[in-house]
This record gives C-alpha cells, structure tokens and sequence, in this order.
C-alpha cells in the first residue's frame, strides 16, 4: 500500500486513541449488541468522555472546532474492525453539522453541549414509506398553527432511531412549493404524538438501531425551525456530500481491512495438500483487489483533501461514493470466495462485512442516483 500524505502526527495519535477505545469498549461486546439489535447507550456517554463525538464542534460551545479529517480518522477505525454498531458516523458526519452550520444560537447553546458528551443522540428523519432517495417527494407536512407547527406524516429506515433523542425531521412547511416547500424541524424524543417504531431487522448492520418513525399532531414551537422555513432542501444538497464521502471513506477502509484479512488467512488454509495462498488463481484474485484498492484509495484521499480545503464538489462526492461502494462489495464478495464455506459463517468477519456492506450502495442516495447527478454535470457542460 502506497504511503497516505493527507494525516499529520496528531491525527496518528488521536487515531491510537480511538483503536485503543474501540478495542476496549466495543469490539468485546459487538456480538452481543448484534443479538440485542443496538449497542449499550452508555458506550455514547464513554465515547463523549473521550472527546470523540462531534469533534467539529466549535470551542465556543465545548468542542473541538476539528476538521474533517478527524472524523475520518473515526469512521476508518470503526470499519477496519467490523464495527458497524455504533452510529457515531451518523453523529459526527451527517447531523450534528446541521446544526453547527444551521442552527440558531439558542439552539447551539442548548443542544451541542448534549451532542458532544452522549447525553443528546442526532438522527435525521428522510426516508419515508413511499420515497427513497426522491427528497423532493417526502410527503410529511409540518402546517403553521399560530406559533407552532403541527407535523405529520411518518419516516423509515432512520439510523439511531431508537436511541435518537433529538430528531432532525425533514418535512413540506409548504405542500405546494415542491422542493422550495422543504423545511427542516427539531423533534425531541418524547414529544406529545411523535412515536418510534419497532426496531427494523435488517440483513446487516445488525448492532445499529434502525427506526420508523411516526409524527400524529406533533406540535413544536417555531423556534425549532432549524435555518430558514423552505430552505430545507437547499441545505441537504450542501450536506449531503459529506455524507457520501464518509460512506467512501468507511467502505474503502472496510475493504482494506478485509483484504489483508483474507491475506493472512489463505497463507493459513491448505488444500490439495498446500496452502491456497499458492495457487495462481489465488494471486491472481489479490492482485486484482489489491491494485484496485490502492487506486480507489488515492481517490478517496484526494477528497478528504479536496473536503477539507472546502472545495469538494457534489458531483466528485457522488463519485468517490458510487465507486467505493461498489469496489467495497465486489471485493469483499471476492474474499468470501477465497475463504470457502468459512466465508459463509458469522464468526468470520468476513461474513459480517459482506452483509454490512451491502447498504453502501443504497444509503446516501442510491448509487442509480448518484450516475444521475454525474451525468446530468456531464450533459451540462
């Protein structure tokens, strides 16, 4: 593997810290929260202690004020180990930036200091029943009523909907406007006619808690506007790119992670009297992945780069998640093959990871989706 330029010395020794933690305080007990179906909320308080939630945040309101490559340090060391339980990728990435970069100052003040030590878990509410990855389509409404909204309508598919204390809901203030109509609404767990559904069994991810959500009259002040009314699908279009890259991020670490385990364990596995690692086919197999790998990690790196400098674009975001999602399931459904039947049981991690991965190619916009935007920008110019 070629030398990695973009960390510097003090991202290597957060990144001891946070292996040495995961190490401690997950990967003993993953197995056991796969069974349960969610991990142990205390894990968001221990990880909080850490200061590995949302180091984003600015100092003003006790966080770190860290760049992205932070977060990248986190999403790799979760996905080396198989650690798909615990959805701080989703904190850290994907929600608690919405309200750093659209939130009111009363909202920063009373809910980042929560986000930041595991006392207030983030969810976002897009996904509805009938629409997927058409945001323009969502059908709960969130009607003004004096000085409240009045929301219905329910969400499925919600990461760390069980666990969500605050949910960031995605919703039509104005039905008729179309994507101009979206607006963004803060809905804390417990409020009068908002429910959470059963807990959704799911092929992978099965430690990460996975929620439809229901919203019957659901009455908020309207200071929980997060940003402006109708501005909503303007601000998921900004985010979404880190999303996508935190997907390519994780996935290209996965399948790293993966290849150097099916590495070891043909060098370990005999047949025909010798081990596997032997046989042409084998090498043949791991070069390929092996090269691919490499190729898709200079990419990758080059857009956390790219992220960083606040110059990375949708249409590349979109890219770097279609490809390494991609590879990441084509390699690893390579390196079942090369484990046998083992490959196909639990223990091994490498079936953990074909099942865990196959969701990278649908979340964050399917990846139908993603050649979409790609060539539409194509087709523009």
């Amino acid at each position: 593997m070629i030398p990695r330029t973009i960390f510097e010395p003090e991202h290597e020794q957060f990144r001891e810290s946070v292996r040495k933690f995961f190490e401690t305080h997950v990967v003993p007990y993953h197995a056991q929260w796969e069974k349960d179906g969610q991990i142990d909320r205390a894990l968001w308080n221990k990880a909080g202690e850490m200061g590995f939630l949302a180091p984003s945040v600015p100092e003003q309101y006790g966080g770190m004020g860290l760049n992205f490559l932070y977060n990248t340090v986190m999403d790799e060391e979760m996905a080396k180990l198989g650690l798909s339980g615990p959805g701080f990728n989703l904190h850290n990435d994907i929600t608690v930036p919405y309200l750093v970069k659209h939130a009111s100052e009363a909202q920063k003040q009373k809910y980042l200091p929560k986000c930041l030590s595991g006392e207030m878990i983030v969810a976002i509410a897009m996904t509805e029943p009938g629409t997927g990855s058409d945001l323009q389509g969502v059908k709960t409404t969130a009607i003004a009523d004096g000085d409240e909204y009045v929301i219905n309508g329910s969400k499925t598919f919600i990461t760390n909907g069980q666990q969500a204390d605050l949910v960031i809901v995605v919703c039509k203030t104005d039905p008729n406007a179309g994507a101009k109509g979206i607006s963004l609404l803060l809905v804390e767990a417990g409020t009068p006619g908002f429910e959470k559904g059963s807990n959704l069994e799911k092929i992978g991810l099965k430690a990460q808690d996975t929620s439809e959500l229901f919203f019957q009259d659901v009455r908020v002040p309207k200071e929980n506007l997060l940003g402006e009314e109708g501005m909503g699908f303007v601000y998921l279009m900004q985010e979404l790119p880190q999303e996508r890259l935190s997907i390519a991020v994780s996935g290209t670490a996965n399948m790293e992670s993966i290849l150097q385990q099916t590495v070891d364990y043909v060098k370990e596995r005999k047949a025909f009297g010798q081990p596997i690692a032997n046989f042409q086919n084998t090498q043949f197999k791991l070069a390929q992945m092996d090269s691919e790998i490499t190729a898709m990690r200079v990419f990758v790196d080059r857009c956390i780069e790219l992220h960083v400098q606040g110059k990375l674009d949708a249409v590349t975001a979109s890219k770097a998640k279609m490809l390494a999602s991609d590879l990441q399931n084509k390699v690893i459904d390579e390196c079942l093959q090369l484990h046998g039947g083992y490959g196909y049981m639990w223990e091994f991690p490498v079936a953990r990871a074909y099942a865990d991965a196959r969701i990278q190619r649908i979340y964050g916009g399917t990846n139908e989706v993603m050649k979409i935007i790609i060539g539409r920008a194509l087709l523009a110019d």
